[in-house]
């Protein structure tokens, strides 16, 4: 078994120092993993908790020793090459390339290297915070945009998902004026479906926020800074600060040419080994975090890539036993672990205002939609719990200001039941 010279030993490298990349690390030391571990890291900074920047990190001040994840004492050894991205990568060989012109050499490969923002396509000033163009991933990203976040100004925040909503949501707080704008008819539809998405957009208009829903930017007002945005009708609206939370795109250039599929992230298996293009499973290399498509048991086998808070750390700890296992050469042990269920459950947060929103499980894949607990009149904001169902599976839970109540239902996710009283919950069809 290639990789496996010295039993418990050899050389891991984990490629990207994101909390997915962390817990990778963490776990394989937890499963007896002795050798050599390496994590290369394009950011100067330890690991961090990316959520808090869109939020109270946004509107309290950023600062990395807040944000910064407690290391075990387990991974005390690791060599940390913070500051260095890697360029390519040749499986077959079983090396990396830094953008120094290093080549690394491994026994075991960890892809850990997460998402960019994307950016719009559009005339005008560069996209740049220096020219007031802003996206919202890093630290950095986040400092800058804390700079300029203050009451008063005109904030056009592009694209209404999780990110897209909090950051308008942190900046109203703020006393900004904020437009929130995006092509999609509502806010965070795509995960919430129809039902739900009307009802928060209410809640968050309530608030003193503001959409124009439908709706593109062709383009960029100013010369060299941001001055305001044209709409795809005609619409013009002042800013000074453009925030662009349009969507990611998976950092996997470094893995080119290896015949991997990334049409969408890493395909992987459900012990999350890289796949080829078809379909056999590269030993030895694996995938966590945001960049890893696999199966998700509890709606079907159909790989999806999901960029959901809990993920990094579900997939960190799984690939950890799979990988030392594989580097101490026991065939029958790596069998026995690699056929192991990973079901994992996805869950995110997002806190707008003083609202709440929790998810748990797959939302986006039901094709029905019942309220279980509470109201959607349109005019309380009391606490709602909603599921979506496929056939008579659950698949998906999400709670506004009701986190407690959507526990027992959080249980229930991909049992063949329907779900909530029968007699207070009606079906609605899911939104595309």
């Amino acid at each position: 078994m290639a990789g496996a010279s010295r039993p418990g030993g050899g050389r891991v490298v984990v490629v990207g120092g994101s909390l997915g990349g962390l817990r990778a690390a963490e776990s394989l030391r937890s499963a007896g993993f002795a050798g050599r571990l390496t994590v290369v890291s394009e950011e100067p900074w330890f690991p961090y908790n990316r959520p808090p920047l869109s939020k109270e990190a946004l509107r309290a001040g950023v600062e990395h020793a807040t944000l910064e994840f407690r290391r075990r004492e387990s991974v005390a050894d690791v060599e940390w090459r913070l500051g260095s991205r890697a360029v390519a990568s040749d499986l077959a060989e079983r090396t990396v390339t830094l953008d120094d012109g290093e080549v690394v050499s491994w026994d075991g490969l960890v892809a850990a290297t997460g998402l960019r923002p994307r950016r719009l396509p559009v005339p005008g000033p560069p996209p740049l915070a220096a020219a007031d163009r802003y996206v919202l991933r890093t630290l950095d990203d986040a400092v800058a945009l804390r700079e300029r976040v203050r009451p008063g100004t005109r904030v056009v925040v592009a694209g209404a998902g999780f990110i897209g909503c909090e950051v308008a949501a942190t900046a109203r707080a703020l006393s900004c004026d904020v437009v929130n704008v995006a092509v999609d008819a509502r806010p965070m539809i795509r995960p919430l479906g129809e039902l739900l998405a009307a009802e928060l957009q209410r809640r968050l208009e309530r608030r003193g926020l503001a959409f124009r829903l439908g709706v593109g930017i062709e383009r960029f007002l100013g010369e060299d800074r941001v001055e305001g945005v044209r709409l795809s009708d005609g619409t013009e609206l002042p800013a000074d600060v453009v925030v662009e939370a349009v969507g990611s795109r998976c950092n996997t250039e470094w893995l080119d040419g290896n015949g991997l599929d990334l049409t969408d992230g890493v395909l992987a298996d459900g012990a999350l080994r890289m796949l080829r293009v078809d379909g056999t499973p590269v030993d030895g290399a694996h995938v966590v975090g945001d960049l890893a498509r696999f199966p998700y048991p509890i709606v079907d086998d159909a790989p999806r890539r999901i960029e959901h808070w809990s993920l990094p750390t579900d997939t960190g700890r799984r690939v950890g036993p799979v990988l030392a296992t594989w580097l101490a050469g026991d065939v029958a042990a790596y069998a026995e672990v690699v056929a192991r269920p990973f079901s994992p459950i996805p869950s995110f947060w997002s806190d707008l205002f003083e609202m709440r929103l929790q998810s748990f499980g797959l939302p986006d894949a039901g094709e029905e939609v019942r309220v279980l607990e509470g109201d959607l009149d349109g005019v309380h904001d009391g606490p709602v719990v909603v599921g979506y169902l496929r056939g008579d599976v659950l698949v998906g839970v999400v709670a506004l200001d009701a986190t407690k109540q959507a526990m027992p239902y959080r249980a229930r996710l991909g049992r063949p039941e329907h779900p909530g009283r029968p007699e207070s919950t009606t079906p609605v069809r899911q939104s595309p």
